[in-house]
């Protein structure tokens, strides 16, 4: 089971990948990558200029020592913005 969420969130990457988010005022390190996968459409051409139209998306373990959980990150590319898509159960 999983909850879709779409929020915004703020990530820091160290070579590409995200390393730690901060959604609702708390921070998730990310413990590991589960799954990376990357999509891309045509629609989205008109948007990017003359950049590839991409999204990153990433599945990770994060959270806390106490606390973990499986999160789906998601990187729109031409924009630079950072979307939490769902939270796994």
């Amino acid at each position: 089971m999983s909850r879709v969420y779409g929020a915004q969130i703020d990530v820091v990457e160290k070579e590409g990948r995200p390393v730690r988010f901060t959604w609702s005022g708390r921070i998730h390190t990310v413990r590991r990558v589960i799954d990376h996968w990357v999509t891309l459409r045509a629609e989205w051409a008109a948007e990017a200029g003359e950049r590839l139209p991409q999204r990153r998306h990433w599945r990770v373990e994060a959270g806390s020592d106490r606390s973990l959980g499986v999160y789906e990150l998601r990187h729109d590319v031409v924009a630079g913005s950072w979307t939490l898509v769902r939270v796994l159960d």
